[in-house]
């Protein structure tokens, strides 16, 4: 051996040693290919925790949740954004309520409402996002990408949401909760089986931080215009929800997307902090966000969990904490973790009793 290899090969000896030592705790998890065979969604799901990329994140995702729906004293906030219900993702969030798998939820106007259309017995039908969209203007055809809905039957839609209305005492108040419970109940009784009329028969709290954004602005502002003003107070909604996280022995978040849901469920543990004096902080003990946002470009709505540790609305994984971001359309991600929790968690254990919310009405 030349003196120079020499020199290199004893120096790479001398280095191996405290190399292969500090190493030890980088190479502590084998990954584990995937093997075709035979199996149950939530058995694929194990599997492909054990790999890498969004593969693993939605394996975890589906551990952390199923690990939250077996702890007891704890309080599921589930944040609904964007337009997820016409794409047909609106039972599966009906589904998660009736089997109480989620105890609160903070939803966009579009999902709770939109929902609502087909449960009405109206359509949507499967499209093209490389549509003429000026021919569809002139046919009065509604586009959401690569889904379409008839603008007359929408306009029945907004109707019901003004019948309602006027069923409602323009002398009160309402939080978007106690809105959305009457017209949860309003549904109910008229047999359209959506997300609000399960909710208001499971006792799961309802919110919508940004209600009017949607077909419920439209139907509140020609309610006004005719006379009927209804107002909500949206300060009684955050008071609320953090009340329900202090009433809790610990919280976790489930996230469909981002946007104004997610970032009002966040600030819950913020106010629940300060209404006890804002000594200490006391953050989402678990936590699950399916999203397509880019943290880089301001995007990924109330900021990523490490971010979120920050402001004590998120608890790191050192004191215990448990989360996963999965960088997937929820349209993928979102049916394929419910349906392994279908196989996996037959009964929720000890679901929060919230008959409190509702028994000032």
């Amino acid at each position: 051996m030349e003196n120079g290899a020499r020199r290199e090969y004893i120096r790479y000896k001398e280095l191996k040693e405290p190399i292969k030592s500090g190493r030890r705790k980088h190479f502590t998890r084998p990954l584990r290919a995937i093997e075709v065979k035979e199996s149950r969604i939530s058995d694929l799901l194990d599997a492909m925790a054990g790999t890498g990329f969004q593969g693993k994140k939605l394996g975890e995702a589906a551990r952390i949740w199923c690990d939250m729906l077996g702890q007891k004293g704890l309080t599921i906030y589930l944040g609904y954004a964007g337009s997820m219900s016409t794409t047909g993702q609106w039972k599966i969030i009906k589904w998660l309520i009736e089997n109480r798998y989620i105890d609160v939820l903070v939803s966009t106007g579009a999902n709770i409402s939109e929902d609502i259309f087909e449960a009405m017995g109206k359509t949507y039908y499967q499209g093209t996002h490389m549509a003429n969209d000026e021919e569809l203007l002139d046919m009065r055809i509604d586009r959401f990408y690569d889904v379409y809905a008839d603008e007359f039957d929408y306009r029945d839609l907004e109707n019901l949401i003004q019948e309602f209305g006027y069923t409602l005492d323009d002398k009160e108040i309402y939080s978007t909760r106690e809105f959305l419970n009457l017209f949860g109940k309003f549904l109910d009784e008229k047999g359209i089986d959506s997300i609000l009329a399960a909710a208001a028969k499971q006792d799961v709290p309802v919110y919508s931080p940004a209600l009017l954004d949607s077909g419920y602005g439209v139907a509140l502002s020609l309610l006004k215009r005719q006379g009927k003003f209804i107002r909500v107070d949206q300060t009684k909604d955050i008071e609320e929800l953090a009340t329900i996280a202090e009433k809790s022995d610990k919280t976790g978040v489930i996230y469909v997307g981002g946007g104004v849901p997610k970032d009002t469920i966040q600030l819950a543990t913020v106010t629940k902090c300060l209404f006890k004096g804002g000594d200490e902080e006391i953050p989402h003990e678990y936590a699950i966000q399916l999203t397509t946002d880019s943290p880089q470009w301001g995007g990924l709505s109330g900021c990523t969990f490490e971010e979120a540790i920050s402001w004590g609305k998120i608890k790191k994984q050192e004191a215990g904490g448990r989360y996963a971001v999965v960088y997937c359309d929820a349209t993928i991600a979102l049916p394929i973790l419910v349906h392994a929790l279908n196989e996996r968690v037959k009964i929720r254990v000890d679901p929060p009793d919230q008959k409190w919310v509702f028994s000032h009405e």
